[in-house]
């Protein structure tokens, strides 16, 4: 555990450092390119900030390209800065385009900050994958069930004419005695037919 606290302080001690000699080679060449006073300490932080930005972009994985172009034109600025204090540049007489470099950075920073700030992200391929996992399966489709086959009609009974004139009598025999019209079970019970034979019978009373 100390071990691991002993690296993560030299690695911060190491970052403070390199951004403090950083901070201030940007606001030596702002203030050589005549941005003096509170401007020429601005002009550090926006570049750092539009650093912070672009590893953001970076780190959330989307629009990646949009983070590598504006993470490289800070980068370029901070070492750009870091190289021409280094003896290179005479910063008593700076010449007119780095002028119009440092003059023109705040536009820059601010639209490089507000298209990595205020772009929409782009669609997270893990959610598409977690509501497909959680999307129910649909309902298997049911085969086909086939049409009932209609039922067949019974066979026609064929009645003698003989036994129709006979049921005629019992019928009549019937109405006499009781009054009323002889029904098909009295009929089948006094003929002695089957249910079918009788009510082809009735049919012809």
């Amino acid at each position: 555990m100390r071990a691991q606290l002993a690296r993560i302080d030299a690695v911060l001690v190491q970052a403070l450092i390199a951004a403090a000699l950083s901070f201030a080679h940007l606001h030596d060449v702002a203030s050589a390119a005549g941005q003096d006073g509170w401007k020429a300490w601005a002009y550090p932080i926006s570049v750092d900030l539009l650093l912070v930005a672009a590893w953001r972009r970076l780190r959330a994985g989307d629009a990646k390209a949009a983070g590598w172009c504006w993470f490289v034109i800070a980068l370029t600025a901070s070492l750009g800065a870091n190289v021409a204090t280094a003896g290179l540049l005479d910063l008593d007489q700076v010449p007119a385009w780095l002028r119009i470099l440092v003059a023109g950075w705040p536009a820059v920073a601010f639209l490089g900050g507000t298209l990595l700030a205020h772009s929409a992200p782009g669609p997270d391929p893990h959610e598409d994958t977690e509501d497909q996992q959680d999307a129910p399966d649909p309902a298997p489709e049911l085969p086909a069930q086939p049409a009932p086959e209609p039922t067949p009609a019974p066979p026609a009974v064929t009645v003698p004419a003989a036994l129709v004139e006979h049921a005629r009598k019992v019928a009549a025999e019937h109405h006499t005695r009781t009054g009323t019209a002889i029904d098909t079970p009295t009929l089948r019970a006094r003929l002695g037919v089957p249910a079918p034979m009788a009510e082809a019978i009735a049919a012809h009373l």
